[in-house]
């Protein structure tokens, strides 16, 4: 089993955590597919459609609305053999028919789909943006811009480093594409968790898209850090050491839904998180936690920036200079950054790290464990700098929705 990774420095108790601004919104989550006994029939019925441990389609996150069939299912998701067999061979490509009428969650599993070659080749997330001076000025709102902090790479094999944070690959109407991810502890499973922490953008493209497709979570993606350009021909075993986890269901905020943005930060940026429940392709008694053997805690409503010492920010950077193959961190004392007045203060720390790098785990020690308080979401055009929502209430909303739903599995 790998050890646990050692921890950056802990924050400074110089200043008492206070609450986010704004509204307080309950997280969306996706109906509860194939609820009716036919939908039942329809599970136990797709193993060879959907992969060797029967995963079906579609459980949800958050949802947009949209007509709904019997059984809660959307109007023209897969609900048959016949579609899930489309779906599979296919169909999950026509965005136009699958995102506009069906924008509720739909994740089967496609075996093999994600091989190295293909992964490989996966570009980095939508790279979100900011203008300079595109942040919200006044008292106590955004300090100044931090100096640009050169990323560092991460030791290797991964999975002795920094064993919790992975990839996450997902397709989308430009292609298949990549983000990052962190395996986090789950209260309701503890030491069993099958819960990653990642960017909304990564998983929903906000109030103009819907939801992305073949989402899968890879920990410790090339955990020797060969070259991109060797990776499609490198041992699979070295390249996925411990498989590929696909979502069953993924929650974000209503807020990112309601205005979030993929093509520049906005106020929406400030709510830009989520967590999947994954599941191994292949099936298995393990969970991902006890498969990679650590885990990140939580910490909700922890102090603000100005009261924060130093974060240290893990990712997979894929758009150039760098190219995805490899695992960096930046280390620096973070400040504050709000995109629009009524919204929560964002942390913002210089790093050079870019697209692909979205949705990677902010890191504090605390009590000597490794502990997670915030997630890429935006960077400055010229990539000096990036920033992350602060997780308070709705943040802690969006995660015990998906720790509860499946509490009693």
């Amino acid at each position: 089993m790998p050890s646990t990774p050692a921890t950056p420095s802990a924050p400074s108790a110089s200043s008492a955590p206070s609450g986010p601004a704004g509204r307080a919104r309950r997280p969306r989550r996706g109906r509860v597919a194939f609820a009716a006994a036919a939908a039942a029939v329809l599970l136990a019925a797709t193993v060879t459609a959907c992969g060797p441990d029967g995963n079906s389609a579609a459980t949800g996150g958050g949802s947009a609305s949209g007509n709904q069939k019997a059984g809660g299912l959307p109007d023209d998701a897969p609900t048959s053999i016949d579609d899930l067999k489309k779906w599979k061979d296919g169909g999950w490509k026509d965005w136009g028919k699958w995102a506009r009428e069906a924008r509720d969650f739909a994740n089967p599993i496609i075996k093999d789909h994600w091989k190295a070659d293909r992964m490989a080749q996966a570009q980095a997330a939508p790279d979100v943006g900011v203008q300079a001076g595109a942040a919200v000025g006044g008292s106590g709102a955004t300090d100044p811009e931090p100096r640009p902090v050169t990323a560092q790479e991460v030791g290797r094999p991964y999975h002795r480093n920094m064993a919790p944070v992975g990839k996450i690959f997902f397709d989308s109407p430009k292609g298949p594409m990549v983000c990052s991810g962190t395996i986090v502890e789950d209260p309701a499973h503890p030491g069993k968790s099958n819960l990653v922490w990642t960017a909304g953008h990564c998983v929903h493209s906000g109030r103009q898209g819907g939801w992305m497709r073949n989402i899968v979570f890879v920990p410790s993606y090339n955990d020797t850090g060969v070259p991109m350009s060797q990776v499609g021909t490198t041992p699979t075993q070295e390249v996925t050491p411990y498989g590929r986890f696909w979502a069953d269901w993924i929650s974000t905020s209503g807020e990112w839904l309601d205005m979030g943005s993929t093509e520049s930060g906005n106020a929406g940026s400030a709510y830009d998180f989520a967590v999947l429940h994954v599941r191994p392709e292949n099936g298995g008694g393990k969970s991902l936690q006890e498969t990679v053997g650590a885990a990140a805690q939580v910490w909700f409503n922890a102090p603000h920036a100005d009261g924060i010492s130093s974060i240290k920010a893990f990712g997979y950077p894929a758009a150039p200079p760098y190219d995805g193959a490899r695992m960096m961190s930046c280390y620096d004392r973070p400040g504050r950054l709000t995109m629009q007045q009524g919204t929560p203060a964002m942390d913002r720390i210089g790093c050079t790290m870019t697209g692909g790098t979205s949705g990677g785990g902010w890191f504090v020690g605390r009590n000597g464990k490794l502990t997670l308080i915030s997630n890429t979401s935006i960077s400055s055009n010229a990539h000096t700098w990036l920033a992350g929502p602060y997780l308070g209430p709705e943040a802690q909303r969006v995660f015990d929705s998906v720790s509860r739903k499946f509490a009693g599995q």
